[in-house]
């Protein structure tokens, strides 16, 4: 069963991602017309995903609306203070590493585009980097400054790489 804040946020993105696949596909038409190449359509298709999830991922660090509006400077405490069975924890742990799992991902197969080769150091920082800058911008923005988000949010990157690797391990291009 989806939670209906799932549902609303996917009514408030999707004219965002109506519109940018609309101008995805005429500059990709007027580009592809211009240099009279073809491109990859595999490819063209998870830039897209990935700049749909970007934007997905930015709605929802800067307007998911909280009650609470502390800031946490303390490792774990949060996260140890909920019960696995509290639906709290479902939203604020797991939620907190599944939002980051597709980045850690799409982070690995960037890098594996532009280098032809996966790097796990360069993959982990990046996503500690955009945890932390999220934490910094929500600060600034009214929104609370959680240490522990940083910490779930780089485990999701983390899972997020090795999901990567695993489907590339499993899934081995001839």
């Amino acid at each position: 069963m989806i939670p209906s804040k799932v549902y609303s946020l996917i009514e408030e993105v999707i004219p965002m991602i109506i519109l940018f696949l609309i101008m995805a596909l005429l500059l990709k038409i007027v580009t592809v017309e211009l240099a009279k190449k073809k491109g990859n359509i595999w490819v063209e298709f998870k830039i897209v995903m990935y700049i749909i999830y970007s934007f997905v991922l930015f709605h929802l660090v800067t307007t998911t609306d909280f009650t609470s509006y502390s800031n946490n400077f303390t490792p774990f405490k949060e996260i140890l203070r909920y019960k696995i069975s509290d639906p709290l924890f479902i939203r604020n742990v797991i939620g907190n590493i599944a939002v980051f799992v597709p980045f850690g991902y799409i982070v690995a197969d960037a890098i594996k585009m532009v280098c032809n080769k996966t790097y796990f150091a360069i993959t982990i920082i990046y996503c500690l980097l955009t945890s932390l800058s999220i934490e910094f911008i929500q600060f600034f923005i009214g929104r609370s400054f959680d240490i522990d988000d940083i910490i779930l949010n780089f485990t999701g990157g983390i899972i997020g790489y090795i999901v990567y690797k695993l489907i590339h391990l499993l899934f081995r291009e001839s």
